[in-house]
C-alpha cells in the first residue's frame, strides 16, 4: 500500500514539474517575443525617413529613382505589410548633368533603339570611349554633336531622329548600365550599320579602321 502511495506520489510530483515547465517555456517565449510585437510600422518609418535624410546629404547618382532596395515597402502573401530598408549606394563611374545625360539617352534611342539592351549598351560604350580619348572632345554634348568637315559623326543628329525619339525604360537601364561602368565594346570609338551606311564611309572604315566585331546590325571599329 505504501509502495504505491509512493508511485501515486513520484507520478504526480512529475506531473506538476512537467506542467511547471511548460508554463515557463510560454512564458520565456512571450518575453522574447515581446520588442517584436511592441515595434510598431511607425517606428521602422521612422528609422526609414532617418536613413532618407542621410542619404539626402550625399550625391545622388543620375538614376536614384530606379536604385532598388532603398525604403522599398512589400506587401507579403499573407497580406500583412512588411517593409525592409537597405541602403544600397550604386558606384557610378560617370556622372553627369541632366542636360548631358539626356543627350546620351537620346543618341542611344536614335542609334539603336531597334537593337536588343546590349546593343543600346554598346553605343553608349562607344560614346563614353570618345569622351575618355584624346581624338574626341571632352563632353557628351561635344562627342554627339561634333562634325568633320560639315558632316555628323552620327546621322541622327543630321536626320533629325535624335530630336524625335521617346526614350524607353530599356534605353535608359543601358545607359544606366554604361553609366555603372560595365562596358561590352572592347574599346570601341566607331560603329556603323553597314546595310544603311554610305558605301564611300563604309570603305573609309575597312580601310582605316580596326574591325572588332558585330553585334545586331551594327559593326564596331577602332
Amino acid at each position: 500500500m505504501y509502495r504505491k502511495a509512493t508511485c501515486f506520489l513520484v507520478m504526480g510530483s512529475f506531473v506538476f514539474m512537467a506542467c511547471f515547465l511548460c508554463l515557463k517555456g510560454i512564458d520565456v517565449v512571450k518575453l522574447w517575443s515581446e520588442p517584436v510585437l511592441e515595434l510598431g510600422l511607425q517606428e521602422v518609418e521612422e528609422k526609414a525617413e532617418e536613413l532618407e535624410m542621410q542619404w539626402e546629404h550625399k550625391m545622388r547618382p543620375p538614376f536614384e529613382d530606379r536604385i532598388r532596395g532603398l525604403g522599398i515597402a512589400d506587401v507579403a502573401v499573407s497580406g500583412q505589410r512588411t517593409v525592409g530598408y537597405s541602403v544600397m549606394e550604386q558606384n557610378y563611374v560617370y556622372r553627369f548633368s541632366e542636360e548631358e545625360l539626356e543627350v546620351l539617352l537620346r543618341i542611344v534611342e536614335a542609334e539603336a533603339g531597334n537593337e536588343d539592351e546590349d546593343g543600346k549598351l554598346l553605343v553608349a560604350n562607344v560614346v563614353l570611349n570618345r569622351l575618355n580619348s584624346e581624338q574626341f572632345p571632352n563632353t557628351v554634348r561635344e562627342v554627339v554633336f561634333q562634325q568633320e568637315k560639315g558632316v555628323s559623326q552620327f546621322s541622327p543628329v543630321s536626320n533629325g531622329s535624335y530630336y524625335r525619339v521617346e526614350i524607353s525604360e530599356e534605353t535608359v537601364s543601358a545607359v544606366e548600365r554604361a553609366l555603372l561602368g560595365e562596358d561590352l565594346s572592347e574599346g570601341a570609338l566607331y560603329f556603323a550599320a553597314r546595310k544603311y551606311a554610305d558605301s564611300n564611309k563604309m570603305k573609309w572604315f575597312d580601310r582605316n579602321l580596326t574591325y572588332l566585331f558585330i553585334h545586331g546590325g551594327h559593326e564596331f571599329f577602332k
